[in-house]
């Protein structure tokens, strides 16, 4: 899962939602100089990324992809499922997503000096171009793809994942329902673990 995902999953502790956020911009295991909330939500990240990994259902929606993206396929499929949770925001979130993305990018301003550089320099796009609630449509999904393909020099090809998701779209809304409901109870126990 992307980016909403891992916030929205990390509970209502700032601290903790940033680690999960900027974790994949920390390499190795070196993380004891950030505050202890955030490393938890480093560890969080971690953890939720080896379950989606290994997780029936995901891998189902990546080989429907695979021939078109191969090793792709599974960024492609953590935004199709910040897609399906930001479209159902409200089956899972009583805050409005526009408002609920507008605390998360206070708290990286608010938090601007315990953030990695790669998110520091990152979350001026997230924020200009309100990535957050751009996931809830299809346009906006495929916007957030066609800026990613551009990162990888048009070597992934995602520009043109939007077409994939709307063919399957039935097959990987079900899933999704499905894969989150196994997700938000893996969370649960692993959050009470780390003592959040």
């Amino acid at each position: 899962m992307n980016f909403l995902a891992h916030i929205y999953l990390s509970g209502d502790n700032d601290l903790v939602k940033i680690g999960n956020f900027m974790a994949d911009a920390i390499q190795g295991n070196k993380i004891d100089h950030f505050p202890p909330n955030v490393q938890k939500g480093i560890l969080l990240h971690r953890a939720i990324d080896s379950h989606t990994d290994a997780h029936p259902i995901f891998r189902q929606g990546t080989k429907r992809l695979h021939k078109h993206y191969h090793h792709y396929s599974g960024v492609i499929m953590d935004m199709f499922y910040d897609h399906l949770l930001a479209k159902n925001w409200n089956r899972y979130c009583n805050t409005p997503l526009p408002q609920y993305a507008a605390a998360f990018y206070k708290s990286l301003d608010d938090n601007y000096d315990i953030l990695a550089p790669r998110t520091q320099r990152m979350m001026v796009h997230l924020k200009k171009e309100d990535w957050l609630s751009k996931y809830a449509t299809i346009e906006g999904i495929s916007f957030i793809l066609m800026q990613m393909d551009y990162r990888t020099k048009h070597k992934s090809g995602m520009t043109n994942a939007g077409v994939q998701l709307q063919e399957y779209y039935t097959e990987y809304e079900q899933e999704f329902f499905a894969f989150f409901e196994d997700m938000q109870k893996f969370v649960a126990d692993k959050k009470t673990e780390l003592g959040i």
